[in-house]
This record gives C-alpha cells, structure tokens and sequence, in this order.
C-alpha cells in the first residue's frame, strides 16, 4: 500500500495523485524568480495605466493601445503568474472549478497581448508609410472599437478553446490533485501564434523599409529644409523614434513567445512542471513585465509621469493637465 505521506489526498486513497517531491533549492529557484516578476509586473504596469488614464496630453491613439497592452499584463502579473507558481506544486489543491478559471483567464490575457502587438503595429503602419491620413484613418474612436473588439474576441477565443473544461470541470484529469485541460495544439498554434506572429513581421518589416528611407532622405536634405517642412520633418522624427520604441518592444515579445509556440509546434512534449516547461512558461510570461520597462528607457512621458505618481502629486488639482510631453 502506498505511504499516505506520499498522496496529495490521503483520504482519497484510492483516487488521490501521488505527491511528487522536489528539492528545496530546486522550488526556490522557482517561486523566488516568479514571485518578483509577478510583483514588478503588476506595479510597473498599474504606473502606465494611471500614467495614460490621468494625463490628457497621453490620451492619443497610440497610447490608448500602449493602455490596453499595461492592462493585459497588469492581468498576467496579477493572475497569471501566481496560478503558474501555483502549478508547479506537487498537488493543485484548489479544485477543479478554479484551475479552469485560471486557465480562462489565462487564455484571454496572453491573446490579448499578442492581439494589441497587432494593432501597435498596424497603428505604426499607418503612421509611417501613410502619415498624412494618419489623423483620419487612426482615431480615438476606432482604436477604442478595435481595443474593445480585441477583448471580446479573446473572451470567445477562450471560451471556444476551453468549451469542454469548462462545461464539466477536471474531466481530464486522472486523479484528484491535478489541474488538466485539454484544448486543440492546432487550433491554438494557428490562432495564437501563426496569424498573429506572421501579421506582426509583414507590418513591421514594411514599417522598417520605409522608416530607413525616410530616415536617409532626412538626412541628406536635412541643410536645405525650410521653416515651415522642418515642422514636417520634426513629425516624422517623432513617428520614426515612436516605431523604433515599439519595434523594441515588439521584437521582445517575438523573443519571449517563439521558443514557447515554436516547441509546441515542433511536436515535442513537455510534461507539466518540467524544468523545461516551466522555463519557456516564465519566458512568456517575462514579456508582460518587461513592455513597461521599455516604456521607461525609450518614453520621458514614462519617467515623468511615473514621478508625479510616486511624489503624490497627482492628487493636486489639475494635476492632468500637467505637461509631462
């Protein structure tokens, strides 16, 4: 018979999983890391959703993406990560119910991260290789409908690809003190990765082409513009150095999400709680913790906005109408 210290369940003893051990150095080099990255990533994103909802100078298009992206990851930081530390346990001892509740909510912030990637890149598109419709074409109105469509489609996309979990919880699972989902590998890897990823690189490699054009053409007619075009070229300055900003963190994002999509996709499988699975989880789970950290290497808007913050001073009168551009 087996050791009851050995069950997740003693009581259960017939149906309970078996209690795998793991060194204690082995789980501190888990928990530590992501306990951190799990704070940091819900502090450094709560700045950027205060810091874009409370000044008015930030209320631009852009930034109304760069918003949805902070709260996506301020979700992932929230939730996400502790459910992932929470995983790597020997026993899930939370119930069914809520381990499919974590897996929903999982799936509906990291697709939305990828989601709003998308929409950076159509927004930075538009603003260099077509700036004088950009006003016209990208406004606050439509990147409001396309933030919202973005979460409703993720909402479904979760809903769809958890369907049977959700109807009847822990219906996978082989033993009590598991926490098992079984979604389609093909499904996701074309809807979360493929379409996405392949979006992203076409927009952006087009972005790249004609940004080093006109960043030439700058720069060899740079002693012969006039007062007014070098208002023009002041502008363009700005949209280049925006899409550079957000290349970078565009370029991250491919960094932290490729190796976990390009493993699933080569076939080989990873068993739940593996040193390896759980490495390529907090990769990707990395991503949302280092966006706000690029914001405040490349943004003085950040910088500012992050010191009002932290000195109170947003809580004076007409604090938002501070000039932190």
């Amino acid at each position: 018979m087996m050791d009851e210290a050995e069950l997740c369940f003693p009581q259960l003893l017939n149906t309970s999983c078996k209690r795998h051990t793991r060194p204690q150095s082995e789980s501190m080099i888990i928990y530590i890391p992501l306990s951190f990255i799990s704070l940091l990533t819900v502090v450094l994103n709560l700045l950027v959703i205060i810091s874009i909802s409370h000044f008015r100078q930030l209320n631009t298009p852009t930034n109304l993406i760069i918003l949805s992206l902070a709260v996506s990851d301020f979700l992932v930081g929230l939730f996400v990560i502790p459910f992932q530390i929470l995983l790597t346990e020997p026993c899930w001892i939370l119930g069914d119910s809520m381990c499919c509740l974590f897996f929903f909510l999982g799936f509906v912030t990291m697709p939305s991260s990828e989601v709003n990637m998308v929409l950076i890149s159509v927004d930075r598109y538009v603003a260099i290789c077509d700036p004088l419709r950009y006003s016209t074409k990208i406004t606050q109105k439509r990147v409001k409908i396309c933030v919202l469509l973005c979460w409703v489609s993720c909402v479904f996309y979760s809903f769809m690809i958890l369907y049977e979990n959700l109807k009847q919880p822990g219906r996978y699972n082989s033993c009590y003190g598991q926490c098992v989902v079984n979604i389609s590998g093909a499904v996701q890897i074309v809807l979360a990765f493929i379409l996405p990823i392949s979006t992203i690189v076409v927009l952006y490699l087009r972005v790249f082409v004609v940004a080093v054009s006109q960043a030439r053409a700058m720069r060899s007619h740079i002693t012969a513009v006039k007062l007014q075009s070098s208002v023009t070229v002041t502008v363009k300055k700005s949209e280049l150095k925006a899409a550079r900003t957000l290349g970078v963190v565009v370029a991250v994002f491919l960094m932290c999400f490729c190796p976990y999509y390009v493993t699933s996709f080569s076939g080989y499988h990873l068993m739940m709680g593996s040193s390896t699975n759980t490495f390529l989880n907090s990769l990707l789970l990395l991503n949302s913790c280092l966006n706000p950290v690029i914001y405040a290497f490349f943004y003085p808007w950040f910088r500012k906005s992050v010191k009002l913050i932290v000195t109170l001073q947003i809580l004076q009168p007409q604090s938002s109408q501070a000039n932190i551009l």
